[in-house]
C-alpha cells in the first residue's frame, strides 16, 4: 500500500465526501417518504463525482506514477539492470 497512493488526494477525498453527504440525504429521504429528497441526494451523490474529477483534472489528483514501465522491453531491461548492480 505505502508504493501506490491511490485515492489520498484532495480530488478524492472532496469526492467522495460529497457523495457521502449525498446517500446520507437518499438515506434519510427513503425513511421519510420523500421522492423529491431521494432525487436529490442522488444528484449531490454524481455532483461528488463531478467534482472530484474536476478537480483531479485541475491537478489535484494523483500524478502520473514514475514507477510504470512503458514496455516490456524496458522492465526487462530495468530487472537486467537490478540483476547485474546486485552481483557486481
Amino acid at each position: 500500500m505505502a508504493a501506490a497512493a491511490h485515492g489520498h488526494t484532495p480530488a478524492a477525498w472532496t469526492g467522495v465526501v460529497i457523495s457521502f453527504v449525498g446517500f446520507g440525504i437518499a438515506g434519510v429521504a427513503m425513511i421519510l417518504p420523500s421522492v423529491l429528497l431521494v432525487w436529490a441526494g442522488l444528484a449531490v451523490v454524481v455532483a461528488g463525482g463531478v467534482v472530484g474529477k474536476a478537480m483531479s483534472m485541475a491537478g489535484m489528483g494523483q500524478q502520473a506514477s514514475t514507477n510504470v514501465y512503458k514496455s516490456a522491453e524496458e522492465q526487462t531491461a530495468a530487472r537486467e539492470a537490478r540483476v547485474a548492480a546486485v552481483t557486481a
